[in-house]
């Protein structure tokens, strides 16, 4: 996979050098690129940004800024055509998008090549997101959860390595993927514990120290149903009962949920 990254701060982006993403990269496993977007400035004072039309507080990035940037890592600037080869996927880190969820990464995992925008002030200018979409570019505007930051490299580093990490051979035990939180099985993970097993007068749940795997196994299943429950009932809600087994469905009916006209819901009818 390539992945160029786009930013007034690329400094901001040197912690893609760390950890199993770095490790990565180092390994060729992915091709990640970190550029500038002041290189496609046109003016001696390097400006990327203006006042919004219709007024208001803040400055907006200039499209013609952008797009000088976008064509040239993509290589449509030259008509090489690199996007003609590999399809471009433009992502665009923004408040107002969609939110990013695990389904996405895993959606962006099976991507060629990926250009991450980071915005700053008050936004990209929309034509941006328009004209590539016009020109056949698949365009995701992403938001990593509701609020806001002062510009898209957090959300960058954040969307890179989620995605990253999906790629073969980035993470080292592929197994360590299945059982996760917002895995496939729709639940959040089940509590991890490691040694001593006592410490500070809390103890290591006795299941875990039998070497029983089928106990262990599903203990770990009813530990992240009800770590589900109690945290991301909004998660519960959207389990298809038909998935699950009878004891999946006793431990849920201890917590208040049943399987009622094809879904899960509460006894308290919230």
């Amino acid at each position: 996979m390539r992945v160029d990254v786009i930013s007034i701060f690329p400094d901001y982006l040197a912690a893609l050098d760390l950890s199993l993403v770095g490790k990565a990269r180092a390994a060729g496993i992915i091709d990640l690129r970190v550029h500038d977007l002041r290189t496609w400035t046109s003016d001696r004072h390097r400006t990327v940004d203006d006042t919004p039309f219709g007024g208001g507080a803040g400055m907006v990035m200039r499209p013609d800024v952008w797009g000088r940037a976008i064509d040239a890592v993509t290589g449509r600037d030259t008509g090489t055509g690199h996007d003609a080869e590999v399809p471009v996927h433009l992502v665009v880190p923004t408040p107002s998008g969609a939110t990013f969820t695990q389904r996405t990464a895993e959606a962006l995992a099976g991507e060629e090549h990926l250009v991450v925008a980071c915005g700053r002030y008050e936004g990209i200018d929309a034509r941006v997101a328009e004209h590539y979409r016009a020109a056949g570019v698949r365009v995701s505007e992403l938001s990593i959860g509701d609020y806001v930051l002062n510009g898209g490299e957090v959300a960058a580093l954040v969307v890179v390595e989620a995605v990253a990490r999906l790629l073969p051979g980035v993470v080292g035990n592929p197994e360590s993927l299945v059982e996760e939180s917002h895995g496939a099985a729709g639940l959040l993970e089940y509590p991890v514990y490691t040694k001593p097993p006592a410490w500070e007068g809390l103890e290591v749940p006795d299941v875990l120290l039998s070497g029983h795997h089928a106990r262990i196994h599903r203990w770990r299943r009813d530990e992240a149903l009800r770590r589900t429950v109690a945290r991301r009932p909004d998660m519960v809600g959207a389990l298809d009962p038909a998935t699950l087994d009878a004891h999946d469905l006793a431990v849920l009916a201890e917590e208040g949920w049943h399987p009622h006209g094809g879904r899960l819901e509460r006894s308290d009818g919230c």
